[in-house]
């Protein structure tokens, strides 16, 4: 693990003793590989804020930067615990590193507490991660969808809905080389 990130998790479990970190490679590769210096952690949902602000707030760790923030379904993955992963992509710019942090929920109701109030450019995302996966973001200041129609009912980036949907596409006209 690099010495950056290493300290950053010391620097967690100091401030968080009730929180198993669990840190691991981004990506399962050989120690002499760069990819081992990408790491995650582990937050539990009632604990994302307040880790947030911490790896926000704090020198050591300064992530001025939301990246990325998505969403993966590890239905019938195997040895997986929890059903979905918000994973969250914070960057340093001033003390170029980055770390990934992965707060896991599952149904019937997945719920994560939003991170609009620390970086805002969640809003959007949170957004879409809502639209598509159907993961809840409590005290987001305008949780609609995004991608999809009001109304529209299922969650089209699960992994257990359908390839051909649940009949969206049958209501639009088919064109064919003959109906020109």
């Amino acid at each position: 693990m690099d010495q950056n990130i290493a300290q950053i998790v010391a620097g967690l479990r100091t401030a968080f003793p009730d929180v198993a970190f669990s840190p691991q490679p981004l990506i399962d590769r050989s120690e002499d590989d760069a990819g081992a210096e990408q790491v995650f952690v582990r937050v539990p949902p009632d604990k994302i804020v307040e880790v947030m602000r911490f790896l926000h707030d704090d020198a050591r760790c300064d992530f001025q930067q939301l990246a990325s923030l998505t969403c993966v379904d590890y239905l019938d993955f195997p040895k997986a615990r929890d059903r979905y992963a918000v994973v969250y992509t914070l960057v340093s710019p001033r003390l170029n590193h980055r770390m990934w942090v992965k707060c896991f929920v599952n149904d019937p109701d997945p719920a994560v507490p939003s991170v609009t109030g620390i970086w805002n450019a969640a809003e959007w995302t949170e957004r879409e991660v809502f639209d598509l996966f159907g993961i809840r973001f409590s005290d987001h200041p305008d949780l609609r969808r995004i991608m999809t129609w009001d109304g529209f009912k299922a969650h089209p980036l699960r992994k257990d809905y359908p390839l051909r949907g649940h009949g969206e596409r049958e209501d639009f006209t088919v064109v064919t080389d003959d109906s020109r």
